[in-house]
């Protein structure tokens, strides 16, 4: 772990001593950066020096790369899709009586960061003392604006405390410098990404400037603009100019300071890209964001960032009390705030596994972003999760597309991706990974049921048709009449290419009921698409003749057939050999009952009517001395299911972990990326765990729990147009309706209780009543906390 050292607040993440070692700063620059769903930067140092990856992201932007194959196999995909950095604006380099702040070389006597999640900024500062003597006082405050799409914003101040000083400011707008790139240690990878844009024109002014340029093989025109204010006291005016060559623009601001004067700059920044659109025009929206942010003013961005995030954390904020809570009560804040600036203005594009906040996974989005990310937002901001599904909605086309080059009928959907088009060149982990199209769909259902939007919006109804006729061309059915999945890879990736596994059985059951329901009720959608009664009759026939394998003698599930019947892994022969993937061949790891992440743990809590208390209880018991988490996904699923068969102090360890995940570098990989499905498990872990909360039937239903180390959770979720505050204490769970019109009826603990403005529903707090005793992890993997 190389996460930074951090002060615990319950509002802002700081670290008080900035440290520019190489690996802390990587961290670093994932953990402060900002985004607003369009545009991502990351938290680098305005400096330029020291910097381990800066990146400029923009959401949908990638570039096109060869896929290599020792040998080419049919329905390979061909490209490769990666997110490329676009012009970075974040520089301002100061030289002091000509002496460069570098705080590589020359140590400040302060130097801090802090992200604070009320006003959406990240705030620097430091302290330098000149040759001269002269005292230095800079300071910067950065945003990434959440009411203007395109704009970011930069004020930049330098007082002299002490003494005079002359002062050279450099404000870059670069294009292709120190630009960031995937590799993956392929040279042909490393060409076609690391200059990915031909600049078609670029042009300035005397305070700023603008350029244009295009991918050369996705074709998406991208267009940055740069704009700036400068502020000086004393009597001089400061000198302003603007220069742009090689593909970059600078500004530089010259001035001479007294002592307590102070220079202050600042630098707007505007983006915009289409895809084969005309250079011409994208330039025009990018200059005209720029006009527009300066417009407003620095106090005016901020203003309106600072009544954005008011209005969020009035629908969305989270709250724990008890003993040592503060540091979880920080965490959850900052995963609320990364997980909703993550897709607060998207439009047309993806949420990738990393949001926009660095190179990981290649930009990708997968489908724990429907699984876990739109979801959550469901339930805090169903404007923005719609956005979400909209974009998926719209690749439907080509997943009709890939099942037909997969000789399969209806549509399956991309693995891995950034514009529809499959892209991983692992088949085992990702075409046989046919559950995405059930996860998908359980989103889009999931979405329907908590805002009660009709079939029509979103294309819901033709892609529960497509995924059903989908999983009736892939099913098969024994001569004993049961229906099976072969050949499938679930959410572990550690065991694949199995055949009936039990979260992908039970999910494509419910893909199919949901379709055969739908089509049941809308006559007329089913009409337009050819479904027929047969065909309904036949959806519904195969989900009820679903395989779920059983273990008579252990009295659990296999999660795939045969599964209990594999080797043992020898925990204690590798406890220090992880991630496995690592160390040992999937050849190796494929045979043995070893999980990288929960999946038949996964089924208990999506799929919680297919089994019984008994078996939740013993499942989880089995599977928890099976689970490594290797993967950042599982510890959100742990604490639900934790929670669920009556281990909430356990369910609590699984949380802590997940909401720490890159405030603590738990994986070792935060460098990459925010690792955004397990900041959003994070809130799920709460609602879905603590709160009990089920969004899935007529009524939202809770079923809360309290571990000891916690005297009190609270959390709000948006439920069909109605606000609900969730509060459990030792004294029970008070249901408050805090927005919207009319009652909504709640079921708390299997009860329905109704809630309205006037009158809170308060139930009971249940002892937890679990069947066995807490589950116990393999050696060397308990819970980080």
């Amino acid at each position: 772990m190389s996460a930074p050292e951090l002060d615990v607040d319950p509002w802002r993440v700081t670290e008080p001593v900035v440290d520019v070692t190489a690996e802390r700063l990587a961290v670093s620059e994932t953990l402060f950066s900002l985004a607003n769903g369009f545009v991502g930067l990351r938290g680098t140092l305005e400096d330029g020096r020291p910097v381990q990856e800066r990146g400029t992201f923009l959401s949908g932007v990638f570039e096109h790369y060869p896929l290599s194959y020792p040998e080419r196999g049919y329905g390979d995909p061909h490209e490769g899709q990666a997110i490329v950095s676009v012009a970075d604006g974040t520089v301002v380099r100061l030289l002091a009586d000509g002496t460069a702040m570098d705080v590589g070389s020359v140590h400040p006597q302060r130097h801090t960061r802090t992200l604070d999640l009320r006003t959406g900024t990240l705030d620097r500062e430091v302290e330098w003392v000149l040759p001269s003597g002269t005292t230095l006082q800079v300071t910067s405050r950065r945003l990434v604006s959440l009411a203007e799409r395109s704009v970011c914003a930069l004020r930049y101040a330098v007082r002299a405390v002490d003494g005079p000083a002359h002062l050279v400011l450099r404000s870059d707008l670069a294009g292709l410098v120190d630009r960031p790139s995937v590799t993956k240690g392929d040279p042909r990878v490393e060409e076609a990404l690391a200059e990915p844009f031909e600049v078609l024109h670029q042009r300035c002014g005397e305070d700023g400037g603008a350029m244009v340029a295009r991918t050369r093989s996705s074709g998406i025109v991208v267009a940055a603009a740069v704009g700036h204010q400068v502020h000086a006291d004393g009597d001089g005016a400061p000198e302003v100019g603007t220069e742009s060559h090689d593909h970059s623009v600078r500004t530089t601001v010259t001035a001479s300071l007294e002592a307590g004067e102070e220079l202050v700059l600042t630098k707007v920044l505007g983006y915009a890209w289409q895809r084969d659109g005309d250079a011409d025009d994208v330039m025009d929206a990018a200059e005209a964001a720029v006009v527009s942010g300066l417009d407003r003013g620095w106090d005016g961005l901020a203003a309106a960032q600072r009544e954005v995030l008011d209005d969020f954390w009035r629908t969305a904020d989270v709250e724990v009390d008890g003993d040592d809570s503060l540091a979880l009560q920080q965490a959850l804040r900052y995963c609320l705030f990364q997980l909703f600036c993550s897709a607060a203005l998207i439009s047309d594009a993806p949420v990738g596994a990393k949001g926009l906040s660095g190179l990981g996974y290649d930009g990708h989005t997968f489908w724990d972003i429907e699984g876990f990310v739109v979801p959550a937002l469901t339930l805090l901001r169903p404007d923005v999760s719609e956005r979400l599904l909209r974009w998926r909605a719209g690749t439907l086309d080509e997943a009709r597309h890939r099942a037909d080059v997969l000789d399969l009928q209806g549509a399956t959907f991309a693995w891995r991706t950034v514009d529809g088009h499959e892209c991983s060149p692992y088949w085992p982990a990702s075409t046989a990974a046919m559950h995405v199209n059930a996860d998908i769909c359980r989103a889009f259902w999931l979405h329907r049921n908590a805002t009660g939007e009709p079939f029509a919006d979103l294309r819901l109804f033709e892609i529960l048709v497509e995924t059903a006729r989908l999983w009736m061309s892939m099913g098969h059915r024994d001569d004993d009449g049961g229906w099976h999945l072969l050949g499938m890879t679930g959410p572990d990736e550690y065991t694949g290419v199995v055949d009936d596994n039990v979260f992908t059985n039970l999910m494509a059951r419910r893909n199919l009921l949901w379709a055969a329901d739908a089509a049941e009720d809308e006559t007329g959608l089913a009409g337009e698409m050819g479904v027929t009664a047969e065909e309904v009759a036949g959806w519904r026939d195969a989900a009820a003749s679903v395989h779920v394998p059983w273990d008579e003698a252990r009295r659990v599930h296999p999660m795939n057939e045969s599964f209990t019947t594999y080797r043992e892994w020898r925990f204690a022969d590798h406890r220090d050999s992880y991630p496995l993937q690592e160390h040992h061949h999937y050849a190796k790891i494929y045979r043995r009952q070893v999980l990288k992440q929960a999946d038949l743990v996964q089924a208990l809590w999506w799929c919680r009517e297919d089994f019984t208390d008994e078996e939740v209880a013993r499942d989880l018991d089995y599977y928890e001395a099976r689970t490594v988490r290797d993967s950042s996904l599982s510890a959100a699923v742990q604490a639900v299911v934790c929670a669920q068969a009556g281990h909430p102090d356990l369910a609590l360890r699984y949380l802590r972990e997940a909401a720490m995940v890159d405030l603590r570098d738990v994986q070792g990989d935060t460098a990459d990326g925010l690792h955004l499905a397990a900041v959003a498990g994070a809130w799920l872990a709460v609602a879905a765990g603590f709160g009990g909360l089920r969004e899935d039937r007529a009524d939202l239903e809770l079923a809360p729990v309290l571990p000891q180390a916690l005297d009190r959770v609270a959390f709000r979720v948006t439920w069909r147009g109605r606000l609900l505050h969730v509060e459990t204490t030792r004294d029970g769970t008070t249901v408050t309706l805090r927005g919207g019109e009319g009652p909504v009826t709640v079921v708390v603990d299997g009860t329905p209780v109704q809630v309205t403005a006037d009158r809170p529903a308060q139930v009971p707090l249940r002892a937890p009543t679990p069947l066995l005793p807490e589950p116990t992890q393999p050696m060397g993997r308990e819970p980080t906390t």
